[in-house]
């Protein structure tokens, strides 16, 4: 297993997990509500920060890997989850929508390693709408959990739950967009 400072950033984000839901556990009267989702949303923030930074430094630096492009989209599906399932606990989202967000999570993982198994794994590489989807995810998760007033006049929850609509939108769209690419791959096969 390679180690470096892209592979380091992803563990941190692994290692968050943990501490990032176990804020939420903390006795409200020692820790207010108001600082477990300062807390909280600031942990989620650095976790979507170092995302992109991991990705960004590993391709920069040369130090990509077969293990660190296994182990990066694990550790984000595993901090979205554990963020949506939060949510849901917490009563800022439907369940329904993060029932959405972590099936199609589930499925695109299937479907890129079926696809890796045939050696078509690039035909199924993210895309733009992925990246929309997943910046719509990111932003939605973080007001959610941030939930308190950001702008005076404006309802955090109602812009943090707009935007995870928005995101369970793209999130459809871009499952169906996969599933689409991959179904192409087979009738190029066939033929």
């Amino acid at each position: 297993m390679p180690f470096n400072l892209p592979i380091l950033l992803t563990w941190l984000r692994v290692a968050l997990i943990p501490v990032f839901v176990g804020i939420f556990s903390l006795p409200q009267a020692e820790y207010p509500l108001a600082w477990q989702n300062m807390v909280g949303a600031s942990l989620f923030l650095l976790a979507a920060v170092t995302d992109w930074f991991d990705g960004f430094l590993a391709r920069r630096w040369n130090q990509t890997s077969q293990f660190g492009a296994f182990l990066d989209p694990v550790a984000d599906k595993l901090m979205v989850a554990a963020a949506l399932i939060l949510l849901v606990e917490l009563d800022r989202t439907a369940s329904w929508l993060a029932v959405i967000i972590i099936g199609r999570e589930i499925t695109i993982s299937a479907l890129r390693e079926w696809m890796a198994q045939l050696g078509k794994a690039k035909s199924v590489a993210v895309s733009f709408i992925g990246k929309l989807k997943t910046t719509a995810q990111m932003v939605a998760i973080f007001l959610l959990v941030w939930s308190e007033p950001i702008i005076p006049g404006v309802s955090t929850h109602m812009v943090g739950t707009i935007a995870m609509y928005i995101a369970a939108i793209l999130t459809i769209w871009s499952m169906f967009y996969y599933l689409r690419v991959a179904a192409e791959q087979f009738k190029d096969g066939a033929s």
